[in-house]
């Protein structure tokens, strides 16, 4: 296991551990209470033989339960070459304070297997999950009571199906099979609007930022997120919804868009739909028109900017380049993008950063609401979807009967229309990252020693959890 990114970086968990120390000496939490938050619970390592083309390849697989003070554990599965056990674990410690953060009643968890999945065929890779599920199935960290995995890098609905069928088939007796995981396709049992929950919680956490004067204020900002200038790194599921959101509906400018093979630069804004139909009809973001093309991509996250949007891997922006940021705020979209040593050194610039602990939380809050959905059995809506219709449909006649005026046809359509799944849940998951600001906000602005949103949103993950050991007991 490699704990160390090089001999002078610290490696991702300690990094994670780093800045949870910062908020557990804000509020000085008790160091037995506090080691007992840190500490990784579980970890399962899985080697497993499939047979490939006539050959035997042997996979390398882990699922990390970091905390288990909510039932169950939750946390994405992602499937990439440079997985390793560290990374696991520390993703697992994110998921744990992300669900704490936005008020979901999860444990942290999360999964990963050493495999480029480009390098094989769709039978190939249902083998490999169907077998990778049945590994962690085996060991007890996948089911729908104690350890429910979701899509993550690498992996998507498709995989998730094949996970849950395995799970089914494992265990016919449970009625609730379909909640073994959650981001499966809708029509085996998924719910409408998870694809696009976690680019779509990025910017409801953005919008909720520019409702609040003081805090564009301290981040050297004004008006809201119209015209503002963004930089975006990463076209993958996060990056392309929150880009795609911003660009249509918020106005927002995109001005720089990163990706693996180099960057595209307009200062009068990229269409993100069009670079991401670019990028999969051509395999390649070089070439595409009336952009400047730069092909030492990660140089492009030092542009000046209002907006930095690093929404790809972990440990993009470092102690290396740190000094070189030149942006008012940083909205942490993917997983750890900034280490501990560069996060040292933007808060004293300083930079605002809105943390990855709770912007990216979208997708666990929508899991959440398809894990409910899976235990009750039923679509949100299903029951009083035409019982609103019919009384938006007897508050119209009764304006129209007390005004003598018929009512414009779009206000009709917008009473009478009753709400339905997609509806219920861009609206759960818009009031689940509002209050979760809020609460951030507040613990920022209320202690002397919280003078970050990073330490901020730690601290109110800590206080949660910190209450459930004191209230129950540790044992």
């Amino acid at each position: 296991m490699q704990k160390k990114q090089n001999n002078n970086s610290l490696s991702f968990s300690e990094s994670v551990n780093r800045m949870v120390d910062r908020a557990i000496s804000a509020i000085g939490l008790d160091p037995g209470v506090a080691n007992a938050i840190k500490t990784c619970q579980t970890l399962v390592q899985v080697k497993f033989p499939v047979q490939i083309r006539d050959k035997i390849e042997i996979f390398t697989g882990w699922r990390a339960v970091h905390s288990t003070h909510r039932l169950p554990a939750k946390g994405g599965i992602r499937y990439a070459p440079i997985v390793n056990q560290d990374e696991v674990e520390a993703l697992a410690a994110l998921m744990t304070y992300k669900c704490a953060i936005v008020d979901v009643p999860f444990g942290g968890s999360k999964g990963g297997l050493v495999i480029d999945p480009s390098k094989y065929t769709r039978d190939e890779l249902q083998t490999i999950t169907r077998r990778f599920a049945r590994e962690l199935i085996r060991r007890g960290v996948l089911s729908p009571a104690t350890n429910v995995p979701a899509p993550d890098m690498g992996t998507g609905e498709r995989e998730m199906a094949w996970i849950a069928d395995t799970y089914k088939h494992l265990h016919p007796e449970d009625i609730n099979y379909a909640a073994c995981v959650t981001g499966k396709p809708v029509a085996h049992g998924g719910i409408r609007g998870r694809v696009e929950a976690t680019g779509r919680g990025v910017v409801y956490c953005m919008r909720e930022f520019f409702r609040h004067p003081n805090d564009i204020k301290s981040a050297g900002l004004d008006g809201g997120l119209g015209g503002k200038r963004i930089v975006l790194q990463g076209l993958g599921n996060v990056g392309y919804h929150t880009g795609v959101l911003l660009d249509e509906e918020d106005e927002a400018k995109i001005v720089a868009i990163i990706e693996k093979d180099g960057a595209l630069i307009n200062e009068n804004g990229l269409p993100v739909e069009k670079v991401r139909q670019y990028i999969t009809e051509n395999k390649t973001i070089k070439g595409f028109p009336d952009a400047t093309y730069v092909k030492d991509g990660k140089r492009v996250l030092e542009m000046e900017c209002d907006i930095l949007i690093p929404a790809a891997m972990e440990a993009q922006i470092t102690k290396e380049n740190a000094e070189n940021i030149k942006t008012k705020l940083i909205i942490e979209a993917a997983n750890g993008p900034i280490t501990f040593e560069a996060d040292e050194i933007l808060r004293k610039k300083p930079i605002t950063i809105l943390p990855d602990a709770f912007v990216n939380a979208g997708g666990v809050t929508v899991s959440y609401f398809e894990w409910i959905r899976n235990l009750s059995h039923i679509r949100f809506g299903r029951m009083e979807k035409r019982f609103d219709e019919l009384r938006g449909q007897h508050m119209i006649t009764a304006i129209e009967s007390l005004t003598q005026q018929s009512a414009p046809d779009w206000i009709r359509d917008e009473i009478i229309r009753g709400a339905d799944e997609l509806d219920l849940v861009r609206s759960g998951l818009d009031d689940t990252m509002r209050l979760a600001y809020r609460e951030i906000s507040a613990a920022r602005n209320e202690n002397v020693k919280i003078k970050d949103f990073r330490t901020a949103a730690y601290v109110v993950a800590i206080n949660k959890i910190a209450r459930s050991y004191l209230d129950i007991g540790v044992y």
